[in-house]
């Protein structure tokens, strides 16, 4: 039975007692982090220089650190909200401040997008990893000891242990430590917000050399607010809702994207008519390949529950069964009222959840017959950051050599979809970044890193349509991206193609793909959105109704900031356009009584964003 502790130095202490001076940790990805024991550790190594501490992790958690006046005031009172008893992680913090000490070492494979760039420490011990392959890098390390978050439950008197939100790497360990082929400690820290998930993460407590679990210790899990769904990712996740077939199998990457697919899966599904009336203002020479209601239903898989997928399951889309099971998972994150869906689920329906290895959803190797079986006409959608005119898509890094995130099982995915027979590999994106004059096509010729190359290349989605790649010649795949592609940057796309000889001088772009812009998008979803059917938060929201009339102001104050004439032009707009409706929002931000003339400014711009926002 593991040794039990309600002080997590203590439990440090006996760790580095019975291992030694020297411990490999293997840390779970994202929610499942023992922050207790991971500080207790780490603080032990800053007072001992003689302890060697390394971490091995993915997607540290942190809690939003605003950088603006305007943005503090406006998130700050979220952040305590949600975060306020959320524990900091030691060696994030001294990372940032490039204050790691020497005898510690943190390595990640996949990174919270875009928080590591400019801190070189993390740049270098970064290591480049197939979800899938994460495991076995952490064995020929030496792992000593996986720290994480656990469930507990008591069952006839028997205790047991949940890894819950994360089955994902400690699963597939766990299997390689029963063949012999690695020891180490597991090491649980009890936290009653994780629900108790059924599965071979259901563990008995003799798998656990010790246990933390101590009021103190007990937090609130990570939780991430659901952020509004912009019409660029609404209209990307309805083009995609045109690909998924009736009785197929779907997986969907980190994202809003996802939940703006799921909502448009739930519109299709329930009302056929309003989506393929959507459809037909945003395309109306194409009609999408699959426009009926989900009979059968979907089976899903894939490494990442999210509330998206948990929406698809309560409104029946996700239901067709593989051996009793609907939806199979291998680590979830979500907002506060995700965990509590789960918390509360009624265990018949829980059952039908099931959190797995990494290795059962992101490839097909073990038991392959039955999974090819299960994983028919498959779905794999994930999003990617830019694609080339050629078909190769960039996910995880800058052609510098900086990692933004990682590879995760993105390309597990796509070599998957290629692999299974009626399968096909999604990748999204949105065609542009920026506003105005910094505006940037995330469409480019040619990019000095790829992470899917172009002999992978599959279907491209953009908010301007769906390019279908797979098989067709080099000019033929440029076409096709080029009538995705946003019409300010199609000329130029078009000409550096065909002075690489890659595309017929003769080519013209058809009449009915030059008409790109984002303009055309807003129109065309405004009956939709009019009508209820495309909701900024389809699945609730932790933000207040005030709050929730900010967002979209606040980004019009965001674009704005990009042009000094704009945001001039925003100010005197809102100087003239006082409107007692707007009392709530600006005391929400403290500028309701301004004093100093920086308050005034702010007054002035908040009120001309939330004119134009309505």
């Amino acid at each position: 039975m593991p040794k039990l502790f309600t002080d997590a130095e203590a439990l440090a202490e006996d760790l580095i007692r019975n291992i030694g001076p020297e411990l490999v940790v293997g840390l779970p990805l994202g929610l499942g982090k023992a922050n207790h024991i991971v500080n207790a550790l780490y603080r032990r190594a800053v007072r001992d220089a003689a302890l060697k501490l390394t971490f091995f992790s993915a997607l540290t958690l942190e809690k939003p650190k605003p950088a603006a006046d305007l943005e503090r005031r406006f998130i700050g009172p979220v952040i305590d909200r949600l975060f306020g008893g959320y524990p900091d992680l030691d060696y994030a913090s001294a990372l940032h401040a490039h204050a790691l000490p020497k005898n510690v070492e943190v390595i990640e494979f996949f990174f919270l997008a875009g928080k590591w760039l400019r801190v070189p420490f993390a740049q270098q011990h970064y290591i480049s990893a197939n979800y899938t392959h994460a495991a076995s890098y952490l064995q020929t390390r030496g792992l000593h000891v996986i720290t994480q978050l656990v469930a507990k439950r008591v069952v006839n008197g028997e205790t047991r242990y949940s890894l819950s939100c994360n089955t994902d790497t400690t699963l597939d360990l766990l299997q390689a430590r029963a063949a012999g082929k690695v020891s180490f400690h597991l090491v649980g820290q009890v936290n009653s917000e994780l629900p108790f998930m059924p599965g071979p993460g259901d563990l008995p407590a003799s798998e656990f050399s010790a246990i933390l679990e101590s009021p103190e210790t007990d937090f609130p899990l990570f939780a991430p607010p659901s952020e509004p769904i912009s019409d660029n990712k609404y209209v990307i996740g309805l083009h995609t809702a045109g690909l998924i077939r009736d009785g197929g199998s779907l997986q969907i990457g980190i994202g809003q994207v996802g939940d703006a697919l799921a909502q448009s899966l739930i519109l299709r599904h329930r009302d056929t008519t309003a989506y393929r009336q959507t459809m037909t203002r945003l395309s109306p020479s194409t009609r999408p390949l699959e426009d009926s209601p989900f009979d059968q239903g979907l089976y899903g898989v894939s490494e990442m529950l999210t509330e998206a997928f948990l929406a698809l399951f309560k409104a029946e889309i996700v239901k067709r069964e593989v051996d009793g099971v609907r939806l199979h998972g291998a680590f979830f994150l979500g907002p506060k009222g995700f965990y509590r869906d789960l918390r509360e689920m009624p265990p018949e329906l829980l059952t039908k959840i099931r959190m797995m290895p990494v290795s059962f959803t992101n490839q097909l190797y073990g038991d392959e017959d039955a999974k090819r079986r299960a994983r028919r006409d498959a779905r794999f959608v994930n999003n990617t950051m830019m694609a080339t005119l050629l078909g190769a898509a960039v996910s995880d890094g800058l052609d510098n050599g900086q990692v933004v995130s990682g590879v995760g099982g993105q390309y597990n995915f796509v070599a998957q979809a290629f692999a299974l027979e009626g399968a096909r590999s999604i990748l999204t994106l949105e065609a542009t970044r920026g506003v105005g004059a910094k505006a940037e096509s995330n469409i480019r010729w040619t990019y000095g890193h790829t992470t899917i190359p172009r002999h992978l290349r599959d279907i491209v989605v953009t908010e301007y349509g769906v390019a279908d790649l797979r098989g067709k010649s080099d000019a033929d795949v440029i076409a096709a991206m080029l009538q995705v592609a946003d019409s300010r940057f199609q000329p130029e796309l078009m000409r550096q193609a065909k002075d690489a000889g890659k595309l017929p001088k003769s080519y013209e772009i058809p009449a009915a793909f030059r008409d790109n812009v984002p303009a055309r998008i807003g129109e065309a979803l405004k009956p939709a959105r009019e009508h209820g059917h495309l909701p900024a938060f389809p699945f609730g929201s932790d933000f207040t109704e005030v709050e929730q009339r900010l967002i979209p102001a606040l980004q019009v104050l965001s674009a704005a900031s990009a042009s000094p004439w704009r945001l001039a032009s925003l100010a005197w707009e809102g100087m003239t356009r006082s409107n007692a409706a707007y009392t709530p929002a600006l005391a929400r931000l403290g500028l309701d009584k301004p004093v100093t003339w920086k308050d005034r400014l702010y007054r002035a711009l908040v009120q001309a964003a939330l004119a134009r926002t309505g």
